[in-house]
């Protein structure tokens, strides 16, 4: 212990300085007594007595990183110390303080070596240094490295191992300390968890039976095939909340439960696209305003939307699961209709293909009355070509579908990778558009118009009329949205059998040099050309459309130059170029 005068060789000095001999038999019989003086305070008594203020002050400190700051910041009272570095043990790694004064990569290697051992350490200009092992309770604290421009005394050393012991200690005792805070508060956490565990418990034994009546009752429901009245009676059976089933348009199927509107409001047809888009983007059922809603889609398509009426918010996990369990049974209602309406558009699709490559009026009348739909009047051809969507039956229905919510009366097939409706109207410019967006959830389309058909002979032609303006479309600078044959102007023209042998010799006069060069040296000088033309002539534009450079899209245009021998600067040339370029795209199918 410091201030022991069993371990502290500065008292044992002062007893023999200040003392007598030993062996002396004390003063002489005839000696006036005198009172011995106190001896000054030595240097030793000094260190000894800041080593018993910082002792205290160590153990009162429970944070370790502060032990160490306080046993660096006083090591000099221990001796002509200087503290050069601290590590802390965390976690099994040496971390080193961020008050030391040197923590060179040198310095952190040796300490490492130690592996919990004192051992000597090399700093420049000091000519002793040593790495003290902070060590307590079975394990490594961390290291003190001290340094001393001259070799330390052995009363000096000693007082420095007084030191290290002290602030071992003291870490050890923070070190204690704090693993009984973590060990508390580790059992507050499980006491709390299996409180959780316990009430979890009772909740997932009340869902159970709560889940098994209404499986029982769900079954009920698929058994009998009541269809949607039986769901939305079950449904406010069990929740006692206001039932009902929409189809995806927002028209009311059946409604069990008080409080029905009356007439019952029909959603206008663009919001009702957006809230089965935010549904559909959500996981589970979602409330809107008073209601809670989940849409019944089988295979992803949306079919319907199943919703109860919740206008003070009473809705619960139990709530939630009955409403899940009822859109999985509606869902099977549902499909089967979807059934029966895929047969009804096979219906449609063959009597489409039937006029789409010519066919006996009377008979196309006849079916098209079995099928509900008139087809007298005249009649436009409409191709819808979306690439992200496969033109699969879904697909179909679902151009069906829009179709139909944005007022067209239409039949309608599909083909490898378009789908073709025959309707009664001349299309909106942009609803079938927007809602196809809205629909498939990207706005990567193309729509083809033919232009208006008086008699039933004349729909093949306006299929191709419709396909070419869908042709035009997709190779146009804005290759989405919606285009009308009769306002192609020019590219009308440009039609199939308005002389294809003479629009490819055409081609080949002003572009045969050009293209020849792209064959050989696969290079895009035509492609380049065509934007160019598509761009207004805009440099800039151009170079952005090609992804390349301002300055290469000059050399390009100066080697088209020189290739082809026409001046872009003569109004002729540039005329005729353009209008090539267009042909070679648009008629001969070339790239772009």
């Amino acid at each position: 212990m410091v201030g022991s005068r069993a371990h502290s060789p500065y008292h044992r000095r002062s007893d023999r300085e200040g003392g007598l001999p030993q062996g002396s038999g004390g003063l002489h019989p005839g000696a006036a007594r005198r009172e011995p003086r106190p001896s000054p305070p030595t240097r030793a008594d000094h260190a000894h007595h800041g080593l018993m203020t910082l002792s205290r002050t160590l153990f009162d400190t429970s944070d370790e990183g502060e032990i160490l700051r306080l046993a660096m910041e006083h090591l000099g009272a221990a001796g002509p110390y200087r503290a050069e570095g601290g590590y802390l043990e965390v976690d099994g790694d040496l971390i080193p303080s961020p008050i030391g004064r040197i923590h060179t990569s040198a310095v952190d290697r040796r300490v490492r070596e130690l592996a919990g051992q004192d051992g000597s350490v090399t700093v420049p200009g000091k000519s002793w240094g040593r790495a003290l092992g902070l060590r307590g309770l079975g394990r490594l604290h961390g290291y003190l490295v001290v340094t001393s421009r001259s070799r330390p005394t052995e009363a000096e050393r000693s007082v420095l191992a007084t030191l290290v012991r002290h602030t071992a200690a003291a870490l050890s005792v923070a070190f204690a300390q704090r693993r009984r805070r973590e060990d508390a508060l580790e059992l507050h956490r499980l006491r709390t968890e299996r409180t959780a565990l316990q009430r979890q418990l009772i909740s997932v034994v009340a869902e159970l039976r709560y889940q098994r009546a209404v499986h029982t009752l769900m079954a009920d429901v698929s058994a009998s095939q009541g269809g949607d009245e039986a769901v939305t009676r079950v449904l406010h059976r069990l929740t006692g909340l206001p039932a009902l089933v929409e189809d995806r348009f927002g028209r009311l199927r059946s409604w069990t439960g008080p409080a029905r509107p009356d007439p019952y409001p029909v959603p206008d047809p663009v919001r009702q696209d957006e809230m089965l888009h935010a549904v559909a983007r959500e996981v589970g059922p979602v409330r809107i305003k008073d209601r809670l809603i989940t849409l019944v889609r089988p295979h992803g398509e949306i079919l319907g939307v199943l919703a109860l009426v919740d206008a003070r918010g009473e809705a619960d996990e139990h709530t939630v699961l009955a409403l899940e369990h009822a859109a999985t049974a509606l869902a099977r209602e549902l499909t089967h209709l979807r059934d029966l309406a895929e047969v009804e558009l096979r219906l449609h699709r063959d009597l489409v293909e039937d006029l789409l490559a010519g066919t006996d009026e009377a008979s196309a009348y006849a079916r098209s009355e079995a099928v509900g739909h008139d087809l007298h009047g005249s009649h436009y051809v409409v191709v819808v070509h979306w690439p992200e969507r496969t033109a699969d039956d879904s697909f179909a229905q679902a151009v069906g579908r829009v179709a139909a919510a944005v007022g067209m009366r239409s039949l309608l097939t599909r083909r490898d990778d378009h789908v073709v409706l025959v309707a009664d109207d001349r299309p909106h410019a942009r609803a079938l558009y927007e809602a196809l967006a809205r629909e498939t959830g990207t706005r990567s389309g193309t729509i083809g118009v033919s232009a208006p058909s008086t008699s039933l002979n004349d729909i093949p032609h306006r299929y191709e009329e419709a396909q070419r303006a869908l042709d035009v479309r997709r190779n146009s600078r804005e290759r989405y949205g919606t285009t009308f044959y009769d306002e192609l102007g020019l590219y009308r023209i440009l039609g199939p059998g308005n002389g294809h042998r003479e629009l490819e010799m055409f081609v080949d006069e002003w572009l045969g040099q050009l293209i020849a060069y792209d064959s050989r040296h696969h290079s895009a000088m035509v492609e380049t050309l065509s934007r160019y033309f598509d761009c207004g002539g805009n440099y800039d534009e151009t170079a952005d459309s090609l992804a390349i450079h301002r300055s290469t899209l000059r050399y390009r245009l100066q080697r088209i130059r020189d290739i082809s021998g026409n001046d872009l600067a003569n109004v002729e040339d540039r005329l005729n170029l353009q209008v090539a370029t267009r042909v070679w795209k648009i008629v001969l199918g070339g790239p772009g």
